[in-house]
C-alpha cells in the first residue's frame, strides 16, 4: 500500500501540470477555429438559397474526380500488365532456341529481310533461294567489296547452314553453281 499512496501525489503533480502548462490554450483555440470552420461549412451547405446547387456541384466534381481516378488507375494497371507480359514472353523467347530447322522458304525470307535491312545492301540485284538450310545469293553488283559484304552477313544468320555464291561483277560471267553432292561434301560452302 506504500506503492500506491507514493503515486497518487505524483500522478496529481503530472495533472496540475498539464491543467496549467501553455499548450492547454492552444488546443482550445485550435477546437474553437474547428468549430467556427464546421459551422461556415455547414451555413454554407445548408443555406435555404444556393446551398443545395453547392451541395450537387461538390457531389458531382467528387464523382467526376473518382471516375477520372478510376480510369487512370485501370490504364496504368493495363500497362503495367502489358509491360509483364512483354518482359515475360521476351524472356521466353530469349530461353527457347529455334530446336527445329526453318523450311527453305521461310528462310529464304529471313535472309532477305535480315540482308535488305541494312542501308548499305544493294537491294533489287540479290535473289535469294534457299534449299535445305543452303542459301543461294544470284545477281551482279556492282563492287566485289559489297560481294564479299552480302556473303559474310548471309552466312552469320541463324538457320544458314552454308552459302552458294553466284554473285558477280557487271560484264562477267555468273560463277556456276556446285552440284548438291559436292556441297554436302564440303559442308555446305
Amino acid at each position: 500500500m506504500t506503492v500506491n499512496a507514493a503515486r497518487v501525489p505524483l500522478a496529481r503533480r503530472r495533472a496540475r501540470r498539464r491543467a496549467d502548462s501553455p499548450s492547454m490554450p492552444w488546443v482550445l483555440a485550435v477546437a474553437t477555429a474547428g468549430g467556427v470552420a464546421l459551422g461556415a461549412l455547414l451555413e454554407y451547405f445548408l443555406d435555404p438559397n444556393g446551398g443545395r446547387r453547392r451541395r450537387h456541384t461538390v457531389r458531382d466534381r467528387a464523382v467526376s474526380r473518382l471516375r477520372r481516378t478510376e480510369r487512370r488507375t485501370a490504364r496504368r494497371a493495363r500497362h503495367a500488365e502489358s509491360n509483364a507480359v512483354g518482359v515475360v514472353k521476351r524472356a521466353l523467347n530469349a530461353c527457347r532456341g529455334h530446336d527445329e530447322p526453318l523450311d527453305d522458304i521461310t528462310l529464304a525470307h529471313k535472309v532477305e529481310s535480315e540482308l535488305f535491312r541494312r542501308a548499305e545492301m544493294p537491294k533489287g540485284k540479290i535473289a535469294i533461294n534457299a534449299e535445305d538450310g543452303v542459301v543461294f545469293l544470284r545477281g551482279v553488283i556492282e563492287r566485289e567489296e559489297d560481294i564479299t559484304r552480302v556473303v559474310t552477313a548471309a552466312r552469320h544468320l541463324n538457320g544458314v547452314r552454308g552459302v552458294e555464291n553466284l554473285l558477280h561483277l557487271p560484264g562477267t560471267p555468273a560463277p556456276p553453281s556446285r552440284p548438291k553432292l559436292l556441297r554436302e561434301r564440303d559442308g555446305g560452302d
